[in-house]
């Protein structure tokens, strides 16, 4: 006999009707209630110690930007700032110049236009480029972004070489600076453009000689007009990429010349200056570590008049060929493989010629 009682009246069985709808509705609590963990993790509870963040970030940056100031008013921090900042600004014009130029040579020079104008012998072309040097008027910073961009646009590496040392160095912004500087001695004026040119042209067929392709790593770059572009497109990337990759190391070498300028005191200039040989060398590696421009190191040069003439020549030889922004340029352009094996051939081709002609000349 079936048992009555284990029936409701609507004829389900105990339990399934509202009894089953209560695990329904009770499940859709922990659906509620997992809301609330998401809700909480929007708005995490502050770290533990903000406090002493919060007054860390309050005192500490006042604290630095004090003592940085009470720093910097010393004489000798003074010193470096104003040299770095001479340095820089004496310079950026050029740079400004150099890759203004190279952008254009980039974007709107044919490519076959270089290849026609130099001699196809690459030691023919190496003189013909060092002479070339006297149509760019800018220092040592134009010339570097210049020589990238004819190496890019098909010019042996020697003959551009041999235009990156001779522009700086025999352009007639800086023989009429010389003159200038050096009055009523045009025989400084004619040593200054013979050395140079010579440096110039010996280190390019140095090169051409002994370098090594695995020397040189130009930067990855486009070159020539890219078809579907405008050309001042072309220009614009061309200048923008050389700019800024340039004016980094332009600034670090900046820095370098300033803490030397800081760091050496003058007596050990007077140390030097009497004898002959030590004169020359001092003054060559002075010029590295100085890095003054091209267009003025001429009247720094007539200034040190305790030095012999052969010595002051060889620090306007040396000075627009090697400094220390420009190894920082030649590095960031060319490589650092080539900017220690390149500038220490040069220190020394220099000094060679500046000591060869200025015994004759001076």
């Amino acid at each position: 006999m079936q048992n009555t009682g284990a029936l409701l009246g609507d004829g389900r069985p105990a339990g399934v009707g509202d009894g089953a709808d209560d695990p329904a509705e009770g499940a859709d609590d922990p659906a509620e209630g997992a809301d609330s963990p998401a809700e909480g993790a929007d708005s995490p509870a502050p770290p533990r110690y903000w406090p002493v963040l919060l007054l860390g970030a309050a005192v500490v940056p006042g604290t630095l930007l004090f003592l940085l100031g009470r720093w910097g008013d010393a004489p000798a921090v003074q010193a470096w700032r104003t040299v770095c900042l001479a340095v820089t600004v004496q310079a950026l014009p050029f740079l400004l110049l150099g890759t203004a130029l190279s952008g254009a040579i980039n974007a709107f020079v044919p490519e076959g236009v270089f290849s026609r104008i130099l001699p196809r012998r690459p030691a023919l072309a190496v003189p013909v480029a060092g002479v070339a040097g006297v149509v760019l008027p800018g220092c040592e910073c134009a010339s570097v972004p210049v020589a990238g961009s004819l190496i890019g646009r098909g010019v042996t590496p020697a003959a551009a070489f041999a235009f990156l040392l001779s522009a700086p160095a025999i352009n007639p912004v800086v023989l009429t600076a010389t003159a200038i500087a050096f009055p009523g001695n045009p025989a400084m004026v004619l040593a200054r453009l013979l050395a140079s040119l010579a440096t110039a042209v010996v280190m390019g067929w140095l090169w051409l000689r002994f370098g090594r392709a695995e020397w040189l790593r130009p930067v990855v770059r486009h070159t020539g007009h890219q078809h579907g572009h405008s050309r001042w497109d072309d220009f614009r990337r061309g200048f923008q990429h050389d700019f800024l990759h340039a004016g980094g190391f332009l600034v670090l070498g900046a820095v370098a010349a300033a803490t030397f300028n800081v760091a050496v005191p003058r007596s050990v200039l007077d140390t030097f200056a009497a004898a002959s040989w030590l004169s020359v060398l001092f003054l060559a590696a002075l010029a590295v570590l100085l890095a003054v421009c091209s267009e003025a190191d001429a009247f720094l040069a007539a200034s040190l008049t305790g030095f012999p003439p052969v010595a002051r020549l060889a620090f306007m030889v040396v000075g627009p060929m090697v400094d220390l922004k420009l190894i920082a340029l030649q590095a960031g352009t060319f490589g650092r493989a080539f900017a220690v094996r390149f500038s220490a051939a040069t220190v020394v081709v220099a000094v060679t010629c500046s000591v060869l002609i200025g015994g004759v000349l001076l």
